[in-house]
């Protein structure tokens, strides 16, 4: 009889503890949505400490600006939430559209690519036991190339939702024309849904590495805004996003081939993914095509 009872009290546990986790998935999962929509987006920027013992060393201007910036769900099924962003430079007729970042977001991802140097990005199988109940952040360039990747656990709480990883990460493309004295930006990210839209806060160190010897040149303030604003302002971005959608779905496939055999990965890029994008973003409609794409790819790595 007390064989019995254990039995069925493990099961009862076993059967409230999927429950919970159930439960939190779908909590994790709704504040990951809310980020989708129209927002006005404020990036702010700002060196905050400086460790550089160059005496001539100048500090990065304070950064200021404010867009547009469509976020659509690209893809919600087995616990992957796929976002892309389209940055739209106003809400004026005449604003320039152009396909910005991607985030992808999956549960429990033992599979992570870390960024090393030279554009080279290190593949790690992680334990089950240290992602559960996690959520991998995986951030993609204009061109769907690799950016940086990191895990963390979506906190509830006092009617707040917020989410917090550190990941290594290419110089900042904002930097890449005025800075070369750095080469792993790490990155310790926040997000955090608001009652406003969501904040992306960043508390990142600009560090050289040199076989293996960090030195930190500087620390940086990163606090960047998204203010929910009706969805019209961003027609224009909605408007090519339709158009392009299966162009970058083709790329998205390519570069997903490439990064599901789990090895590392080295690009032939100079630290700048602008002239992959242009090339891509050059295809005439006759050449969309996937073979295309993927040999248009494969070139880089």
């Amino acid at each position: 009889m007390k064989k019995i009872f254990k039995i069925f009290l493990i099961l009862l546990l076993f059967s409230f503890s999927n429950k919970s986790k159930s439960k939190n998935i779908e909590k994790d999962k709704s504040a990951i949505l809310q980020m989708c929509g129209c927002y006005e987006v404020t990036f702010n920027y700002t060196e905050t400490f400086v460790f550089s013992e160059d005496s001539n060393y100048t500090p990065s201007p304070n950064m200021k600006e404010t867009i547009y910036e469509w976020v659509d769900l690209v893809e919600d099924r087995n616990n992957k939430i796929v976002l892309q962003h389209i940055l739209q430079t106003s809400s004026d007729t005449d604003a320039f559209v152009i396909k910005h970042w991607r985030q992808d977001w999956q549960f429990e991802d033992t599979n992570l690519y870390t960024y090393d140097v030279n554009n080279k990005w290190i593949y790690s199988s992680l334990d089950k036991n240290d992602v559960e109940g996690k959520w991998s952040q995986k951030v993609y360039q204009i061109d769907d190339m690799p950016r940086y990747s990191g895990i963390g656990t979506w906190i509830h709480l006092d009617g707040i939702s917020y989410w917090e990883s550190t990941a290594n990460a290419p110089l900042a493309r904002r930097e890449t024309k005025i800075r070369s004295d750095y080469n792993i930006l790490r990155r310790r990210n926040r997000v955090q849904i608001t009652n406003y839209g969501w904040l992306h806060e960043q508390d990142n160190k600009k560090i050289y590495r040199l076989d293996l010897i960090e030195n930190i040149i500087a620390m940086e303030k990163g606090y960047n805004t998204y203010k929910r604003v009706d969805n019209d302002k961003c027609k224009l971005a909605v408007d090519w996003w339709e158009i392009n959608f299966e162009k970058w779905k083709y790329v998205r496939d390519a570069w997903n081939k490439r990064l599901d055999l789990n090895k590392d990965l080295s690009i032939n890029l100079d630290n700048n993914s602008i002239s992959l994008y242009k090339k891509l973003s050059n295809l005439k409609m006759d050449s969309i095509h996937p073979l295309i794409i993927d040999k248009i790819i494969r070139e880089y790595y």
